[in-house]
């Protein structure tokens, strides 16, 4: 069995703890919180057998095997650090953190102590998404030429939530753009070329953001992401003999459909199970066992690399967190 612990409960944790029985071989131990009643509420919710009232009690538990951080992202990079110094394997809500700095810093502790670390970025982990790779790596649609995706939601959110608070790394970008960046980059890779635009909210983050990613092969992502209205977050992948349509949400699609040249379409359906982050638990798992410290689905090049584009945009846009 692999031994988990939750860090933070708020609705991601929740909906982590529910999926977390859908994983062959996990067991959720431990519940840990700034806030004893919360852990403890928490725990019976979701039949835990321990709750700590910190995040450093949780981290000391020698009975885990990994600690999945579900804070909020500005608290990533402080909750990490314990548990990495804790000595225990960490699983990281995306974004990993609010920057590459605090990034890059997580990756070299994790390094240097020979532990796990996992950003949890469940779309690298996805079945349907990892069926898209392989049929654009076949060449199913050509050469790649276009990557559109789009992710926002609608508000109104009050100034003080994690949507648009500035000390929570609040705004489009980090919540919601980090996944159609995160999509443009695990199909093209890192750009040449990066223009953004945004509108910024009186809280200083962004409400409404575009982002166009060039590549010197001639390639073209077109992105966007938003917290003022809902979008249609599907995502659109176009190669010189056909296209890729991943359905809303493209991160987790119900259905892809590809079209080729000269052929009728071909849908792929999705058998959709939970909330669906049970994927990235089950490739944690599997990392253990093989005595891996970092994911070939979710590297760490990876995330740093997502991270560093994140930054480019938000130096573009205006948006700082510190």
């Amino acid at each position: 069995m692999t031994r988990w612990g939750i860090l933070a409960t708020g609705n991601i944790a929740a909906r982590f703890a529910a999926d977390l029985k859908l994983v062959p071989g996990a067991e959720l131990v431990a519940v840990g919180s700034r806030s004893t009643a919360s852990a403890e509420t928490f725990a019976r919710t979701h039949d835990i057998g321990r709750a700590y009232g910190s995040w450093a009690e949780l981290a000391a538990d020698d009975d885990l095997d990994v600690v999945y951080v579900a804070t909020p992202h500005s608290a990533h990079h402080e909750a990490t650090t314990i548990c990495l110094d804790a000595g225990r394997a960490v699983l990281v809500e995306k974004p990993f953190t609010l920057d590459l700095a605090d990034s890059t810093e997580l990756v070299e502790t994790a390094r240097a102590k020979g532990i796990f670390l996992m950003e949890a970025m469940w779309m690298r982990c996805n079945p349907v998404v990892r069926r898209v790779c392989e049929l654009v790596a076949d060449g199913a649609i050509g050469e790649l030429t276009t990557v559109r995706a789009d992710f926002g939601v609608a508000g109104p959110f009050p100034p003080e939530s994690r949507m648009r608070a500035r000390a929570l790394g609040g705004g489009a970008l980090l919540d919601l753009g980090v996944y159609p960046v995160s999509l443009a980059h695990l199909l093209l890779g890192v750009p040449q070329h990066i223009r953004s635009w945004a509108k910024i909210s009186p809280e200083g983050v962004d409400e409404n953001t575009g982002i166009v990613f060039g590549y010197d092969n001639g390639a073209v992502a077109t992105l966007g992401c938003g917290i003022l209205g809902h979008t249609p977050a599907n995502a659109v992948i176009g190669g010189t003999t056909g296209r890729i349509e991943l359905a809303d949400p493209f991160f987790r699609p119900g259905t892809v459909t590809v079209h080729r040249a000269g052929a009728e379409p071909e849908t792929i359906v999705a058998e959709h199970v939970g909330s669906g982050y049970q994927d990235e638990a089950a490739e944690v798992q599997r990392c253990l066992a093989e005595g891996l410290t970092e994911s070939p689905l979710v590297p760490h090049s990876t995330t740093l690399e997502v991270m560093g584009l994140l930054d480019a945009v938000r130096a573009q846009i205006g948006v700082t967190y510190r």
